[in-house]
């Protein structure tokens, strides 16, 4: 048993999702279970009819809408060379459903609306991959996740509940394997006890797959990316990025925490804890080596690594009446934080001050200010980037550094952290 996870640049055209045929067809003999993300840029622009409704500009995420659904229906028609396949009878079930959300009121809250709504962009997918599989011959079974996955109702961050979703994967999932050796289903989403749907977080299909792993104790998880493998830096940012062939599950979760945006944060830990590799794989050319990232591997191979957070805000919190921010008063401002859910990305405190590096969410960020303002003073500067370099050697620093302001700066053996303005 493997688990793959194609994301959404491999199914960006109706010839990539051929390619993912190819791939697939390479390995005949395997039980696979298969997670697929959203296409390219779906989820991007199912977040702008959230946006739209929960705005109530209704017309606007209707049209949003109209163009997704249209979209998804030519992408079919190409791969199957009709309209008359059951596929768009599945297809039109699940627009009505996000017709429906669009036709009410926004009674609840955006993180609600948002999981209802961006949920879609996998099960659109997943049908028509799974349909067009099944066309040319590639038999396999369709699923709908949300059976299977049950979580709280964190909308947007969701959890999801291990002894449930165990039995589920036993009781659903296996049998599956007994009619064909391909299950299809979908990443990044689950479902309530109240079978609402919810997200798992941002890019959150890798960490689907890896919970499929772990419960279905699998041999590996690939992850299909574009890029050879897994590399120093993001290469849309910095030129000559280098590939790393082998690298441990500590550095990986290391680089997910500073913001990485390559393994979803959340990604290792169900591998860990059962010793399943975790591959990351070309799906331009499956035959590269990747990356293989395992319990250990030996740090002095690795080059220096790089991770660039952009759009952050800097806040310094300050005490009213100048008395020292200690263990008490820092506690009171986590909880705070922990309340709001918002996650600090860097801090540092003085005697009587406590700055801090967060993401730019201006809907949290007021509220987090309302609520710090009842005990301190606080002042804030946005427009920001964090930088931070593990493995890091002082000319490299200089150099990534020159031409910006340094704000705040955090520095250890291994790992050097700087926020700053241009």
């Amino acid at each position: 048993m493997k688990v793959f996870k194609f994301g959404g640049a491999s199914l960006e055209s109706v010839e990539r999702i051929r390619q993912v045929a190819q791939i697939v067809q390479s390995f005949p003999e395997e039980k696979l279970l298969i997670v697929i993300s959203a296409m390219a840029k779906t989820t991007n622009e199912l977040e702008k009819v959230a946006e739209s409704f929960f705005l109530r500009k209704r017309e606007i995420a209707a049209q949003l809408l109209f163009n997704i659904e249209q979209q998804h229906l030519n992408v079919a028609e190409a791969l199957l060379g009709t309209r008359e396949h059951p596929l768009f009878t599945q297809l039109q079930q699940f627009f009505t459903e996000a017709e429906w959300t669009l036709g009410e009121k926004p009674m609840r809250t955006y993180d609600y609306y948002y999981d209802q709504l961006v949920s879609l962009g996998e099960l659109l997918s997943t049908a028509i991959v799974s349909a067009f599989f099944n066309s040319v011959g590639i038999h396999n079974t369709w699923l709908d996740v949300r059976d299977v996955f049950r979580t709280d109702d964190n909308f947007r961050d969701a959890n999801i509940d291990w002894v449930y979703t165990q039995r589920q994967v036993t009781e659903k999932v296996v049998p599956l394997f007994d009619k064909a050796n391909l299950v299809i289903t979908q990443g990044f989403i689950g479902s309530t006890d109240q079978n609402e749907s919810v997200t798992l977080g941002r890019e959150g299909s890798d960490y689907s797959a890896a919970v499929f792993a772990n419960m279905l104790d699998a041999e590996s998880q690939t992850i299909w990316k574009d890029v050879e493998g897994l590399k120093n830096a993001d290469p849309k940012l910095f030129p000559n990025t280098v590939n790393i062939p082998e690298i441990s599950y500590g550095e990986v979760i290391e680089m997910a925490y500073y913001g990485a945006q390559v393994i979803h944060p959340k990604t290792i830990k169900p591998l860990q804890n059962k010793q399943i590799p975790l591959l990351v794989k070309c799906f331009l050319d499956k035959n590269l080596p990747g990356t293989v990232i395992r319990e250990t591997s030996d740090v002095k191979q690795l080059p220096p690594i790089i991770v660039l957070k952009k759009n952050q805000v800097l806040l310094n919190i300050t005490s009213k009446d100048y008395s020292f921010i200690t263990e008490d008063k820092i506690s009171d401002i986590y909880e705070i934080f922990h309340g709001l859910k918002v996650k600090i990305n860097l801090m540092q405190n003085g005697a009587i001050n406590f700055s801090c590096c967060i993401d730019n969410n201006p809907e949290k960020i007021e509220l987090l200010i309302k609520t710090l303002h009842q005990q301190f003073k606080i002042v804030y500067n946005e427009g920001l980037e964090l930088l931070t370099v593990r493995y890091y050697h002082n000319g490299l620093l200089e150099e990534l550094s020159d031409g910006h302001t340094i704000l705040l700066e955090q520095r250890s053996p291994a790992t050097v952290q700087r926020l700053w303005k241009k």
